[in-house]
């Protein structure tokens, strides 16, 4: 298989179907050959108890009528023919299909049926002028009828094999027929020559269907192939995929102190510079470089702070400090922490909080991670004079939420999936002049899903954005009743 090609399934499909045909057909044959001998040499041996038993029973009902000993002579000498024939086809069944030739193998099937008939055209010409039966050719014929009917349905899978074998015996029977024959030998004998064309024309639609059967496997066997091929390569992309995610991930987390020491350096070194501590620069130039520095410094220290806050997450070495914590106090706090930097673009924060809320517990530094985020998106999407509303309170279920919601212009629904996706921003976060990483939504799903929460984010073009983070009931904590207090049995206590 060459997997940087994109047709490498179709490939794949083709080699199987033609390994198959291979298999089955002959070369330049379009019908399954080898397939349809085989067939036939089971249907062959799987009615071998039929022709016998119909020969017997033939022969048994001549002698009874006083055919005389012709009928047993007759009877032994069509059952060898008949054991000839089922050697044949269990030699057949037993090969296999990739060992059989098949034209050899079909002129061992048709003498093998000529010799059959030549047993039933012995029988044909057998004439008992002082039988018990009356009509000794009229059963002739049913007995060659029924002989013909079932060898039409065994020899469907082999054409021309009806013909070879009763071509003979309706010979011998009209040749036979005393002429001037009698108006019931004309009919039976009429019969027997319509008989065979019509259900040799039953046995070639038989084989037709047969060979439709085959090529429906066939198609279904390539089409198996392809789809398992397909699985096993999806399969293997995706272990790869998660292999490599998962290595990049612990990178990523084992990489938190060699990352962060160079850059706390640097945003120290430049802090120094800037603030001339150690005297002046002399370059007003030099000093707004250093400022420069700085603030790039934090800027990408913030930036890998949170790559690595998500690979810890996704790498599963994220810890939670959990506590007792009270939702709405950590709201709270949050709001007053952004109050500047939303009053500098002219929004305005509303806090509803639901009062006497139970406390939650959870991780408080998670928790705060996740109202920041929140909060830092809906002022960067938030136009100037806009309206932000934090909410917390209960769930339907018995759990606690947090929902920030702003009237900024709303993401589209098709982005939606993209913007929850790492490093993934939307078309409006891509034309704003303040861009982000594209880590602050991931990162806050993550968290949420460590505390067995939910996070939902629903939003409308040019009309807002709600983020909903919801904490399941079995977080909530349950107030537990005061203590009552004993009074002293005794003065003296």
């Amino acid at each position: 298989m060459d997997r940087r090609k994109p047709h490498r399934n179709s490939d794949v499909a083709r080699a199987v179907r033609k390994t198959r045909d291979r298999l089955a057909q002959q070369a330049g044959n379009p019908d399954f050959d080898r397939e349809m001998l085989k067939l036939h040499a089971r249907a062959v041996v799987g009615g071998a108890l039929f022709l016998p038993g119909l020969i017997l029973l033939v022969t048994i009902a001549g002698a009874a009528a006083g055919v005389g000993s012709r009928i047993l002579v007759w009877g032994g000498v069509t059952l060898l023919f008949n054991a000839a024939l089922l050697v044949v086809a269990q030699r057949i069944d037993k090969t296999d299909a990739a060992l059989i030739k098949p034209g050899s193998a079909k002129r061992n099937f048709l003498f093998a049926h000529a010799l059959s008939g030549f047993g039933w055209a012995l029988f044909a010409m057998l004439s008992c002028a002082s039988c018990a039966v009356d009509q000794f050719h009229v059963v002739k014929a049913v007995a060659l009828l029924l002989a013909m009917a079932a060898t039409a349905i065994m020899t469907s899978s082999l054409s021309g094999a009806l013909v070879a074998t009763f071509a003979l015996p309706v010979a011998a029977y009209a040749y036979a027929s005393k002429w001037p024959m009698a108006p019931i030998d004309m009919m039976m004998l009429a019969l027997l020559a319509v008989a065979l064309p019509f259900l040799s024309y039953v046995a070639r639609h038989l084989h037709r269907s047969s060979i439709m059967l085959l090529s429906f496997r066939s198609e279904k066997d390539a089409l198996i192939a392809e789809l398992e091929t397909a699985k096993a390569m999806s399969d293997e992309a995706r272990h790869r995929a998660e292999e490599a995610n998962l290595a990049k991930s612990r990178f990523l987390a084992s990489m938190s102190h060699e990352l962060r020491t160079p850059l706390n350096a640097i945003l120290g070194f430049s802090e120094v510079m800037a603030d001339e501590v150690l005297g002046p620069v002399g370059n007003e130039t030099y000093k707004d470089y250093a400022g420069d520095i700085h603030q790039s410094g934090q800027h990408l220290l913030n930036l890998i702070n949170e790559i690595l806050d998500l690979s810890r997450i996704e790498a599963g070495r994220y810890q939670l400090q959990e506590e007792p914590v009270t939702l709405a106090f950590l709201a709270e706090d949050s709001c007053h922490m952004m109050e500047l930097r939303a009053r500098n673009k002219g929004i305005r924060i509303n806090p509803q909080f639901e009062p006497t809320l139970p406390r939650l517990f959870a991780d408080e530094r998670a928790i705060r991670q996740i109202l920041l985020n929140l909060l830092s998106n809906a002022i960067k999407f938030t136009p100037t004079g806009g309206e932000i509303r934090v909410r917390v309170g209960w769930t339907a279920g018995g759990g606690q939420y947090i929902s920030v919601k702003d009237n900024g212009p709303g993401i589209p629904q098709d982005e939606i999936p993209v913007v929850l996706s790492a490093f993934g921003q939307g078309t409006i976060a891509i034309k704003s002049a303040e861009q982000g990483t594209g880590l602050g939504l991931p990162i806050v799903q993550g968290l949420v899903a460590m505390h067995g929460g939910e996070f939902e984010l629903h939003s409308r073009l040019r009309e807002g954005t709600e983020a909903i983070v919801i904490f399941p009931p079995s977080r909530v904590m349950e107030e537990l009743p005061a203590l009552p207090t004993r009074m002293a049995a005794n003065a003296g206590w």
